[in-house]
């Protein structure tokens, strides 16, 4: 009778046991996808209404509706610099520990911390925006071909400018190829309707910081470009715009609403694309630490609703070049120079997605640094 007893409590305590240590992934494999959750951790607050914080928030909201995620399954984790490794870490072990099976970091600074606490927190998934680190397990990164829908703004832009100088405030320098890459695919947009434009350039070394985004803007307007661009997260470049009388492109969201006199279009992102797939994917178990390049022909870029304060022909100019994108042609493609007259790409020839987001160190020739 004791051995029957001993037995029937060491079974007891063996099936507690792999209850216990079974991954939330196993649960979600079981069907129970009430417990299931998601965290997003943010640089900046949607509530803004505008902008790189605002985008990435819509399609966490999108992919919530897709997947009928109750609000207690989706954790957010608003204003977190994403230069304060402390801060980080803070963030995310709070989305841990309030249950998070995924968790969406949206910040290029992010990712150290990401690489790290996915080596600790095995039965996580680490999903970082933008960036090059990724492990086989747990931890991936996800960007796209912003650049094809900077290159259509810049339609926009180069049709509308009467002074033939177009300023752009752009939150990092010459050594991050995001940025870099963003600006050159923009002037070479320019220069397909506007061969005479120029696209001068002010850097913030700021993802985001609205003064520092609105002096840079204001130092171009000054300079004589009558419209403003931006790789920068609000939309404080586009209200200077406005207040000057002249244009501006904005950047991540439609900011027309912001800037409804002067603001044209914007590249935009459709981050639900991405995080519908991989939210679905972890909660059915199915989650592969692989990293998603998206662009026009994903859904996942495009530049956002024309104004009417663009110039007559913009429409049929960016649908034209929308096209032959999907057919086919690569932004950076043929005999291409730099700002210093050295060839950068060969007749006949176009750059890979990896030239362009990792190893582009270089301005076009029609950009000049200011």
């Amino acid at each position: 009778m004791l051995k029957k007893l001993l037995s029937l409590c060491l079974l007891a305590i063996m099936v507690l046991s792999f209850t216990a240590c079974g991954t939330k992934k196993d649960d979600s494999e079981a069907g129970n996808n009430s417990d299931f959750k998601v965290a997003v951790i943010h640089i900046g607050d949607p509530a803004d209404g505008a902008g790189y914080t605002f985008a990435h928030d819509q399609g966490i909201v999108a992919m919530q509706e897709e997947l009928k995620l109750s609000d207690d399954q989706v954790i957010r984790k608003n204003n977190v610099n994403d230069a304060d490794a402390v801060a980080i870490r803070t963030a995310m072990e709070e989305a841990i520990e309030e249950g998070a099976d995924i968790i969406f970091g949206t910040s290029w600074g992010y990712m150290d911390t990401m690489d790290e606490m996915a080596k600790e927190y095995t039965d996580v998934i680490f999903s970082h925006a933008s960036g090059y680190m990724s492990n086989e397990t747990n931890f991936n990164n996800y960007f796209g071909r912003i650049y094809q829908a900077r290159y259509l703004s810049g339609i926009a832009a180069g049709l509308k400018t009467q002074s033939d100088m177009i300023g752009y405030v752009a939150a990092m320098g010459i050594d991050n190829s995001e940025v870099t890459g963003g600006i050159n695919a923009f002037a070479l947009g320019v220069e397909s309707v506007n061969p005479d434009a120029k696209v001068y350039v002010k850097v913030t070394n700021s993802w985001l910081d609205p003064t520092l985004e609105k002096q840079a803007a204001e130092a171009l307007l000054d300079m004589g470009c009558d419209v403003i661009a931006q790789h920068a997260d609000s939309t404080a470049p586009q209200m200077a715009a406005e207040a000057r009388g002249v244009w501006g492109v904005g950047y991540n969201s439609d900011m027309t609403k912001d800037a409804p006199k002067a603001h044209l279009t914007a590249p935009v992102w459709k981050w639900g694309v991405y995080y519908t797939k991989a939210a679905k994917d972890a909660m059915e178990g199915t989650w592969k630490s692989e990293n998603y390049f998206g662009g026009l022909a994903e859904g996942f870029v495009d530049v956002s609703t024309l104004s009417d304060n663009c110039a007559e022909g913009t429409k049929d100019a960016i649908d034209a070049a929308k096209q032959r994108i999907l057919d086919g042609f690569k932004v950076f493609e043929g005999e291409l120079y730099d700002n210093q007259g050295n060839v950068v790409c060969a007749a006949g020839e176009a750059l890979t997605d990896a030239d362009i987001t990792g190893a582009m160190n270089w301005y076009y020739k029609t950009v000049e640094v200011k």
